[in-house]
């Protein structure tokens, strides 16, 4: 049976995770560390976003709108808020005329 890209995904990142989730853990008691935890993942978040998640997203208008559909249905983007996935969506479906109104 072979496996879709979100199973080796996971399969991936299941040793950093537990290895952060682990760090969390440990430092429990330590608001500084888990500071410092917070904004180095959120830098990594950033970067992801930024570069190659922006870079690999669909010029195409059908295929960008599907590829939101699919955001929307699995819980949306990781730093947008489903409502305003949804509103994005919303927009993306008028059509350029509409959005220039």
């Amino acid at each position: 049976m072979q496996r879709d890209g979100s199973e080796i995904i996971q399969e991936k990142l299941q040793p950093a995770l537990k290895t952060l989730r682990e760090l969390s853990e440990h430092h429990r008691d330590d608001p500084e560390y888990l500071l410092l935890l917070q904004r180095d993942l959120e830098a990594l978040h950033r970067d992801i976003q930024d570069d190659a998640f922006q870079a690999s997203l669909p010029e195409d208008r059908q295929k960008l709108f599907a590829l939101l559909k699919t955001m929307e249905r699995s819980g949306g983007w990781p730093s947008i808020p489903r409502l305003q996935l949804r509103t994005f969506i919303g927009l993306v479906e008028q059509g350029p005329a509409d959005m220039a109104a």
